[in-house]
């Protein structure tokens, strides 16, 4: 079998690790494919570069191509997110500044309850708030303005701000953001570098959200359907293999190269087993599940997690609730997700959406083989998504 080449944009995150490990393991050879990785510097470059055809997918944050597809942005080329690279794994944190104000007024840094956090920085913050995050249209970006509206946090006054992944700890010390939502091992290289600290992570908001997708431009899905097949088995199953817990120290090491991330394995190790050190006085906090790549369907592109990303930016932006949910459902290819894993042995859910938040214990799902167990969902205020019919 002749190997063709795919080329692949991605930014230094653990949550790149599905990627990385399908080239790196052979995952993509076994399909007859070579991924040409390509490290970007910003989130911009990687859209540019998928949008603009100098890669052919794109490791990207999920609410960006539903944003490009409701026309939101500089950019509209149409996205397909074919598969999800990964669950949760975004991190809260703070300055060291914030963080003593914190500390000063009693707060014990939890890391479990979000509105405790979000009434103790109301508490904590004078004047503006300035939050660092990766880009406008991101699932830190979602999840923040979810959070700081159930809780009136945004009332004493918020500014986000874009600041790229490796470069958020630089921007806390030189005092241009007051705090971060920002994807590992960035908000770990900050508590290392100690120059902040890390309050709350994401899943804390939302306990299972959509984080990465796996995207290729409308076109190239349509021109090139046994490519894009052939990546998304491999991608697949790297991102099993990355689940293991017995596969964390291999993925730390191979993570952690000059070549992908260049930081310490063992940053990168806290983001795959959720034990964190939180602060510059080796305060440890633990999160099981951190970041999921494949257990309960995490690869799964749920058209209702995508209609929950409509919805939200038709709420920041005044948008039609039912046209921004009906648009954003068909970014979400559930249907190439299917056709591309039939025969595979995967066990995919026999619905396409459901209730988002409403998932409160491990539950069995119909499923392919029978045998699919989702995992919680809930958001902090118990709220429950219901996506409008696409009528």
């Amino acid at each position: 079998m002749k190997t063709l080449s795919i080329s692949v944009a991605y930014m230094p995150l653990v949550d790149a690790l599905p990627l990385i490990a399908a080239q790196e393991l052979g995952f993509a050879e076994a399909e007859g494919i070579a991924l040409d990785l390509v490290a970007a510097p910003s989130w911009s470059s990687v859209r540019d570069m998928l949008s603009f055809g100098r890669v052919d997918a794109a490791h990207l944050l999920s609410p960006m191509p539903v944003a490009m597809a409701l026309g939101l942005g500089s950019v509209t080329t149409p996205l397909a997110a074919v598969s999800v690279l990964s669950a949760n794994g975004n991190m809260i944190g703070v300055s060291r500044t914030v963080e003593q104000r914190l500390r000063d007024q009693g707060y014990g840094f939890d890391f479990g309850d979000a509105r405790a956090a979000a009434q103790a920085l109301a508490k904590a913050t004078e004047g503006t708030l300035t939050i660092g995050v990766p880009f406008p249209f991101s699932m830190h970006v979602e999840l923040l303005n979810y959070w700081l509206d159930s809780t009136g946090l945004s009332d004493p006054g918020i500014e986000i701000r874009t600041v790229p992944p490796p470069l958020m700890a630089q921007a806390l010390e030189e005092g241009s953001i007051d705090a971060f939502c920002v994807g590992e091992p960035w908000g770990s290289v900050a508590v290392e570098q100690e120059v902040g600290a890390l309050l709350l992570p994401g899943k804390a908001i939302w306990s299972f959200a959509p984080e990465k997708v796996l995207a290729v431009r409308s076109g190239w899905a349509e021109t090139e359907p046994e490519l894009l097949m052939r990546m998304m088995r491999a991608v697949w199953r790297a991102a099993r293999w990355a689940a293991r817990p017995e596969s964390r120290t291999a993925a730390a090491e191979m993570l952690s190269r000059p070549g992908y991330l260049d930081v310490p394995a063992e940053l990168i190790d806290r983001a795959l087993t959720g034990q964190f050190i939180i602060s510059g006085r080796g305060d440890q906090r633990s999160t099981d599940g951190h970041v999921d790549f494949f257990d309960g369907a995490a690869n799964f592109p749920w058209r209702s997690q995508a209609k929950w990303i409509g919805s939200r930016l038709a709420h920041r932006f005044g948008l039609d609730q039912r046209q921004a949910q009906a648009t954003a459902a068909g970014v979400f290819r559930s249907d190439l997700f299917r056709a591309a894993l039939q025969n595979t042995g995967a066990d995919l859910p026999g619905a396409s959406q459901k209730l988002e938040g409403a998932i409160r214990h491990p539950t069995a799902v119909a499923s392919l083989k029978g045998g699919l167990i989702l995992k919680p969902d809930t958001f902090f205020d118990g709220q429950v998504f219901e996506p409008l019919d696409e009528k």
